[in-house]
């Protein structure tokens, strides 16, 4: 897929001076961080706005006009590409709409929830031509970038195991968001899909997978029904394995990400922030975001949550952090970029085609079978059902 096949026609045709009209379809949390983002960048506004519960404040902010619905703006004259940030279960249908009309899309995650959509969304996007980037920010992080770098390298030799952590306690809320809800948020696995993604582009897909935990300690109607204790073991053949640990069931939290190579290893604290590398008899430090103030904000956030940072959500009246920030304005700079006609980098391709974001909700419905059923699955089972 080439740059002019996705980036969106404007007047102007010098990168310079083209303007990028944003359709923002949710404007809630994370809508609202991520078109902040967006409109501090050259040649780009939040045009027009969908959201049946945001909409005005939104639409006042940004100076956009507002959509009664998500393929009303898809349509729009005015959106030349679109954000979609609307509740989980709701990604589905406007990133089809979206490609339908032609328009680049940057989709947060997870994607969709369940494999069978998330083919529809990439075959869709594919078929339209155009552009489809997933939200998974954590790759973007300068500690992860830091560590693909070091695989991509060869300094840490062959990658032979991970372990990915973030888990925490919560206690009951005011109210049950409608992110503690499975049918709505997926729960705990695909919601919190940042580390299996991560993992997958260190390890490549998982082949077979394991999954065992439920919901042990928020049973009731002030915690929603998602699972709370999620452990899980992945396996990629030729002797290279991952575990993962997920869920809200945790005393003691941790939100860790270790890599494990045959010349070396690589600790990302997402808690207590920063990067240690280990290559042979050598220990460096690193920063995990791009300053020493996004680190020390970062430490500040757990360390003051009861919750723990790993499992907090917000809601539109909730400031993003420092951190939080940071990365976010690494996503969209990278996206606005490539609609400008920047050139794609290697290491993002299945991120900016949605094939990245769709293996892993491949690997989170195999989890989810095997957590169902008490079984070893393969990932090619949930594959197979949807493209037989």
């Amino acid at each position: 897929m080439t740059n002019a096949a996705t980036a969106p026609s404007t007047a102007s045709t010098d990168p310079q001076t083209r303007e990028i009209r944003y359709g923002l379809v949710g404007a809630g949390y994370f809508g609202l961080a991520l078109a902040r983002a967006f409109v501090q960048l050259p040649g780009a506004r939040i045009a027009v706005v969908h959201d049946p519960e945001h909409a005005d404040a939104a639409a006042t902010e940004f100076g956009a006009t507002i959509a009664a619905s998500a393929e009303e703006l898809c349509q729009s004259d005015d959106v030349d590409a679109v954000i979609v940030a609307s509740p989980n279960w709701a990604h589905h249908a406007s990133v089809v709409a979206a490609a339908r009309a032609g328009k680049p899309i940057f989709c947060e995650k997870p994607i969709a929830l369940s494999y069978r959509d998330c083919t529809e969304m990439v075959d869709a996007a594919a078929e339209a031509g155009v552009l489809f980037m997933a939200g998974h920010v954590m790759n973007f992080m300068a500690g992860v970038r830091l560590a693909k770098r070091l695989i991509a390298d060869g300094s840490l030799g062959r990658v032979l195991f991970c372990r990915a952590v973030r888990t925490g306690w919560e206690e009951p809320k005011p109210s049950v968001s409608w992110k503690k809800k499975r049918e709505l948020s997926g729960g705990h696995l695909y919601h919190h899909i940042h580390e299996l993604d991560v993992v997958q582009f260190i390890m490549g897909a998982a082949q077979t997978v394991t999954m065992v935990g439920g919901n042990v300690a928020h049973r009731g109607e002030e915690f929603g029904d998602e699972d709370d204790m999620l452990l899980i073991t992945l396996e990629f053949g030729n002797d290279t394995f991952a575990t993962l640990e997920y869920g809200s069931a945790f005393r003691w939290p941790e939100h860790h990400l270790l890599i494990q190579g045959t010349l070396g290893a690589v600790m990302i604290d997402l808690k207590n922030p920063g990067v240690t590398v280990r290559i042979g008899g050598t220990e460096t430090t690193h920063l995990l975001h791009r300053t020493a103030e996004e680190d020390a904000q970062r430490a500040e956030t757990y360390a003051g949550s009861a919750a723990d940072g790993a499992i907090r959500y917000g809601d539109p009246s909730t400031v993003p952090p420092l951190w939080l920030t940071g990365i976010v304005e690494e996503e969209t700079t990278y996206f606005h970029g490539l609609l400008l006609g920047n050139e794609p980098e290697p290491e993002f391709a299945a991120l900016t085609d949605g094939t990245a974001a769709r293996a892993a909700i491949a690997t989170a419905d195999a989890l989810s079978l095997s957590l169902t059923e008490g079984r070893k699955v393969d990932v090619a089972e949930v594959v197979l059902a949807t493209n037989p």
